[in-house]
């Protein structure tokens, strides 16, 4: 068992080894859904085969010790020396091996159910999403608000809140399930959404936009054009900050592309128009102008919902940023 304890912890030191130099793609949520089951199957292991093994031995050791001393006692010694106990504990502790696999199994089960089903922490990588979050914030995800999901497989069993325009929500990249993305959705099933000459339209109503005062990147040391947009959602309106540079031209970047669902969009110079099917939403990120998403890459189906975004709990290069968002 030693010996099969490291070459899983070997394999696992490689995998993480390659995950983190970019080797390869990794799932957290599989991973972890891994150490669950052979961490279980350990303290199994432990509870009922390994434990009671070493309760036998030390309890035939305090048994062999009571008769050696009780035999001593009818020879006439009564002094005995050594003390058995210090190593009946020893016989008793844990090896390494089951300290690192069944020792660690409430630690990770919990982790596990509170990842899966409640909230799951994400750390912002891009500038899409600026102004609402930055590189390096640190947020938390509800994994329940649209429904509890099976982990690893991802399916729903549960339904509770719909998608609303304006959430800003984590998904499965629908080009790769490996990664995960973060954006605002503006677009729900049979929604017509319009992004023409850098002005958004839901069904044929204009969104409502006000500018702000420019906005300061700290990093670049340079000012963007801010603005609040009002997007229709549950019946009132939700208002966010997002950045759109004028000077770029209506269609930066987009271009007609093969994506499930594509026969649903049209695009032109000034922009694309898309009908979002049933069981898709389309997602814009808030950085209109740094941002890959619908426009480019398509719809993102049910069934790549991770969680809906909703709290910054950390930022290490500003505490100010602590809080929720919108």
């Amino acid at each position: 068992m030693p010996l099969l304890t490291g070459i899983l912890y070997a394999c696992l030191f490689a995998y993480g080894s390659g995950w983190y130099l970019g080797k390869w793609n990794g799932n957290f949520s599989l991973l972890l859904f891994i150490l669950t089951l052979v961490t279980f199957g350990y303290w199994l292991a432990e509870r009922f085969v390994f434990l009671p093994r070493r309760q036998a031995d030390a309890n035939r050791l305090a048994n062999q010790d009571a008769s050696r001393r009780s035999e001593l006692q009818r020879l006439g010694i009564q002094q005995v020396d050594g003390n058995v106990e210090e190593a009946r504990q020893k016989i008793l502790a844990q090896p390494w091996w089951l300290d690192w696999t069944a020792g660690l199994f409430p630690v990770i089960v919990l982790v596990f159910l509170l990842r899966s089903f409640l909230f799951e922490p994400f750390k912002i990588p891009s500038g899409s999403m600026i102004p609402t979050l930055e590189i390096g914030d640190l947020i938390l995800v509800n994994k329940f608000h649209y429904g509890v999901r099976l982990p690893v497989i991802n399916k729903k069993i549960i339904d509770n809140h719909p998608v609303q325009r304006g959430d800003v929500m984590v998904f499965r990249y629908p080009v790769d399930p490996s990664i995960d993305f973060i954006k605002r959705v503006v677009g729900v099933p049979g929604d017509e959404i319009a992004y023409i000459n850098q002005k958004l339209t839901v069904n044929g109503q204009p969104v409502p936009v006000k500018a702000l005062d420019d906005y300061y990147d700290e990093d670049r040391r340079s000012y963007s054009k801010q603005f609040e947009e009002a997007l229709p959602s549950g019946g009132g309106a939700l208002r966010h900050r997002l950045l759109v540079d004028p000077t770029l031209p209506s269609s930066y970047g987009m271009r007609a592309r093969n994506f499930p669902g594509a026969e649903n969009c049209r695009y032109t110079a000034e922009g694309v128009t898309c009908k979002v099917p049933a069981g898709h939403y389309f997602m814009m990120g808030d950085n209109r102008d740094n941002s890959e998403d619908s426009r480019f890459w398509g719809f993102v189906p049910d069934e790549n919902i991770v969680g809906r975004a909703f709290f910054v709990w950390m930022n290490f290069g500003s505490l100010k940023r602590i809080g929720s968002f919108q």
